[in-house]
């Protein structure tokens, strides 16, 4: 089995964001503050696994689009195989 680096799930992430119409990046800078870019996703990484997120407010407010917190990377691209495309992820309404 391959090893999944976190260049892997970023690289899926970007493609997400892309088909999406989002930002690539999670916050941008407007006035000397930085605002978050709603809609972004990205990889949040804690407790030696990954977790899919969605920015929802300016703030910088999150939601978790699996729902099931931070998970290893194995585990995490299992949805995500070469073959498919990332539409093809479970994403939570």
């Amino acid at each position: 089995m391959q090893r999944i680096t976190r260049k892997d799930l970023e690289g899926a992430v970007n493609l997400l964001n892309r088909i999406t119409g989002n930002e690539p990046e999670p916050y941008r800078k407007e006035n000397d503050k930085w605002v978050a870019n709603i809609g972004n996703f990205h990889i949040s990484g804690a407790y030696g696994g990954v977790s899919l997120h969605q920015m929802v407010n300016e703030g910088g407010g999150v939601r978790d689009v699996f729902y099931c917190g931070h998970i290893p990377c194995v585990t995490f691209m299992t949805a995500y195989t070469p073959s498919d495309t990332v539409l093809s992820l479970p994403v939570s309404k």
